[in-house]
C-alpha cells in the first residue's frame, strides 16, 4: 500500500502506527518527532497528518513501485555509494558540524551522513519531489530506531528537510546563521540541462538569465544551455565559499570541467579541487561519465583539478589552467605546448539546417530520394555533395553519398530568387514548407523562407581540412570537390577551407602529425559532448608547428598521400604556405630588417 507515493520499512510503519495513537494533532505530533528524533516540521500541515494517521491505521506498507524520474536527471544514489563517499570523507578527517543536502531525494547521503560523522549538529536537506521528501523522513526515523545510541540527547542533530525547489532556497541563511560551525555540502543534483527540464515544464529550474553570459546567437544555438548541477554548484559557492569547510558532489564531469575552467574569471575561494571517477554504469545503470567533485572551502582559489579513480584512489592525471591556458592533461602539454597559439585560418563551423527529413537526399537512379523516400526532381545548381561526422573516417575523400540544397551563400540572404531561377527546387521546397516551420531553434526567427546557417564565402572553397566535433578521433580529413563543385559538411563538423589543394595537403600533413595529435589530447576532454570546438581547434599554431616538424617527414607524408589517393602534391608552394601563415608585422620586420 502506499503512503504518498513513498517507501516505508515495516519497522517505521509499526512505530508510527502506535506513535499517532498517542497524538492528539498534527502541531503535538511535530514536537514529539522532534523531541525523539530532532526532525523538524515532520508533518507540514494537517492534511499530511490525517493521510498519514489514516493509512497506517490500515496496513503496513510493501515496496513503491519506483517512478521513472531518469529524464529530469534524477539518478538516486544507492546507499552502498552514498556510504562509501561519505566514509572518504570520514577518513579525511572531515567531522562536520552542518550538513546541507541541496537536493536530498531519498535522503540517502543524509543517512550516510549520520552513520559516518558523529559532530554533525545541524543537517538541512531540500528537495522538490514530495513522495522523496517522505521517503527520506522515513528513513531517518528507520535510521535512529535502528540505532538507538545515536538517539540520545547529546548527540542528536536537529534535521530540516525542506520540500521547494532548490532555487527557492535561501542557501545564504544558513552561512549567516552558523558563521563559524564546520561544514560538509554532500550530494548528487540533478544530471540534467536547463533546456531540458524547461521542456518538461519542470519547476527546479534557476530562473531566466544568460548563465554564461553568450552573445546572441552562441546563446540560441547552444552555448547557452548548462547543466542544473552546474548551476546549483556556482549557486552553493555563492552561499558558502567564505564558510570553512567542504563540497563533495556527484555530478557529470562536463560540470567539473566547467566549474575549473570558469574559476579563471569567477576566482571562487575554494580550493584543493579533486575529482574521483565512477563507475555510473554500475551505480546508476546509466551511459554518462560522471565522479565525484570535491573541494575546500574558504581557500586559496584553485585553478587546477587532480583526477582520480574513486574505488582504488590512484591518480590519474591533472587538469585545468596553464597560465592563461586551459588542458586536459597538464603534464602531457608541457611536452608540446609550443604549438598553442592562433590558427592562421579560421576554423569554421559546417551548415546548419535542422531540417534533414526535407534538406538531405541522395542520388538513386538518376532522381534525388529525401529521407522520406520521395523521389524528386531538382535543379543541379543548389544541390552540393554534404558529408556528416560519421562520414570524415578516410584521410581523403573524393565524394559523397549524400547531397544538400543550399538556399543562400550567405546567413539572412533573401531566397525568393529561387523560385524565379529554380523553379522546380522552389516547388519542392515550398511543398514542405511545415517542416521548415516546425523548426525549434528561434535563430529561424525573422529569417527568409527556407533559411540556413553556418553558410558564406568560406563554405565554397573548393578545398577543405575538415574534423568531426563528435568523435574522439585525432584524424582530419582533406574533402576534395564533387563534380567541380565544392562538397558541404553539416554543423557537427569543423573545417579550414583553401582555394588551392597545395594548402590544403600541407595543412593536412600538419594537423594529422604525431604532434598535433599528443597536443589535441592534451587540450580536449574525451568524454566532452563536442570532443573539438572551433575555440580548441583555433589554438592550433600551424606556423609553429611547420616549424616543428622536418621537412623529411613532411615530405614522405605527401610521397604517401600521391601514391595511395592518386594526388600530384610536390613542395614547391611550401614556402608561399608559410608566407600565407606569417602575421603581417613579422612580414615586415622580415623586409625591413
Amino acid at each position: 500500500m502506499r503512503i504518498f507515493e513513498a517507501n516505508i520499512s515495516l519497522q517505521v510503519c509499526e512505530f508510527l502506527k502506535d506513535f499517532l495513537k498517542s497524538t492528539s494533532s498534527f502541531k503535538n505530533a511535530n514536537q514529539k518527532i522532534f523531541d525523539a528524533f530532532g526532525i523538524n516540521i515532520f508533518f507540514e500541515n494537517d492534511d499530511d497528518y490525517q493521510a498519514l494517521k489514516e493509512s497506517v491505521s490500515v496496513i503496513a506498507l510493501s515496496s513503491v513501485e519506483e517512478p521513472d524520474r531518469a529524464e529530469y536527471g534524477d539518478f538516486q544514489t544507492n546507499k552502498d555509494l552514498a556510504n562509501k563517499v561519505a566514509k572518504h570523507l570520514a577518513q579525511r578527517n572531515i567531522s562536520p558540524e552542518i550538513v546541507v543536502e541541496p537536493t536530498c531525494g531519498k535522503g540517502n547521503f543524509i543517512i550516510a551522513s549520520l552513520s559516518n560523522f558523529k559532530a554533525v549538529k545541524k543537517v538541512f536537506g531540500i528537495e522538490i519531489y514530495k513522495p522523496y521528501v517522505w521517503e527520506t523522513k522515513f528513513s531517518i526515523l528507520d535510521y535512529f530506531l535502528s540505532n538507538p545510541d545515536r538517539d540520545s540527547h547529546q548527540n542528536k542533530p536537529e534535521i530540516t528537510i525542506t520540500h521547494c525547489s532548490i532555487f527557492d532556497f535561501d542557501f545564504k541563511n544558513i552561512s549567516k546563521q552558523y558563521p563559524s560551525e564546520k561544514l560538509l555540502i554532500i550530494g548528487n543534483p540533478p544530471w540534467v540541462t536547463n533546456s531540458k527540464l524547461g521542456r518538461l515544464n519542470s519547476l527546479n529550474l534557476p530562473k531566466k538569465s544568460n548563465f554564461k553570459n553568450q552573445n546572441g546567437l552562441d546563446a540560441m544555438t547552444g552555448k547557452g544551455n548548462f547543466d542544473i548541477a552546474e548551476s546549483i554548484t556556482l549557486m552553493l559557492f555563492d552561499a558558502f565559499q567564505t564558510h570553512n569547510g567542504y563540497l563533495a558532489l556527484l555530478v557529470k564531469n562536463s560540470v567539473i570541467k566547467n566549474i575549473v575552467f570558469d574559476q579563471k574569471d569567477k576566482k571562487y575561494t575554494v580550493g584543493e579541487i579533486e575529482k574521483y571517477c565512477i563507475d555510473s554504469k554500475k551505480e546508476f545503470n546509466v551511459s554518462v561519465e560522471a565522479s565525484l567533485v570535491y573541494c575546500q572551502l574558504n581557500s586559496v582559489p584553485g585553478f587546477e583539478c587532480n583526477e582520480f579513480d574513486f574505488y582504488n584512489l590512484e591518480k590519474r592525471l591533472s587538469f585545468g589552467w596553464a597560465n592563461t591556458k586551459f588542458v586536459s592533461n597538464l603534464a602531457d602539454y608541457n611536452e608540446t605546448k609550443e604549438i598553442d597559439g592562433l590558427c592562421p585560418f579560421e576554423w569554421r563551423q559546417g551548415i546548419k539546417h535542422d531540417c534533414s527529413a526535407i534538406m538531405e537526399l541522395e542520388r538513386v537512379n538518376g532522381h534525388f530520394v529525401n529521407n522520406q523516400s520521395d523521389e524528386i526532381q531538382l535543379e543541379e545548381e543548389l544541390v552540393y555533395g554534404f558529408l556528416k561526422s560519421s562520414d570524415l573516417k578516410n584521410t581523403v575523400i573524393k565524394s559523397a553519398r549524400k547531397h544538400t540544397i543550399v538556399t543562400q551563400t550567405k546567413v539572412g540572404q533573401e531566397t525568393s530568387y529561387i523560385q524565379h531561377l529554380y523553379p522546380e527546387t522552389y516547388s519542392y521546397l515550398k511543398k514542405n514548407i511545415s517542416n521548415f516551420q516546425a523548426r525549434k531553434s528561434s535563430i529561424y526567427n525573422g529569417k527568409p523562407l527556407f533559411s540556413i546557417f553556418g553558410i558564406g564565402d568560406y563554405s565554397f572553397k573548393p578545398f577543405k581540412v575538415a574534423i568531426s566535433g563528435l568523435y574522439k578521433t585525432y584524424h582530419f580529413t582533406l574533402v576534395l570537390p564533387q563534380n567541380d563543385k565544392p562538397v558541404m559538411l553539416d554543423d557537427t563538423c569543423y573545417f579550414i577551407g583553401f582555394d588551392r589543394i597545395e594548402y590544403a595537403v600541407y595543412a593536412i600533413v600538419l594537423l594529422n602529425s604525431k604532434t598535433t595529435e599528443a597536443f589535441l589530447k592534451s587540450i580536449t576532454f574525451s568524454d566532452a559532448k563536442r570532443v573539438f570546438t572551433k575555440d580548441l581547434l583555433m589554438r592550433l599554431d600551424l606556423l609553429n608547428l611547420a616549424n616543428l616538424i622536418s621537412r623529411t617527414e613532411i615530405e614522405e607524408q605527401i610521397i604517401f598521400l600521391n601514391n595511395k589517393y592518386g594526388l600530384d602534391i610536390n613542395l614547391s608552394h611550401w614556402d608561399n604556405f608559410i608566407n600565407e601563415m606569417t602575421p603581417k608585422k613579422e612580414k615586415q620586420l622580415t623586409i625591413f630588417g
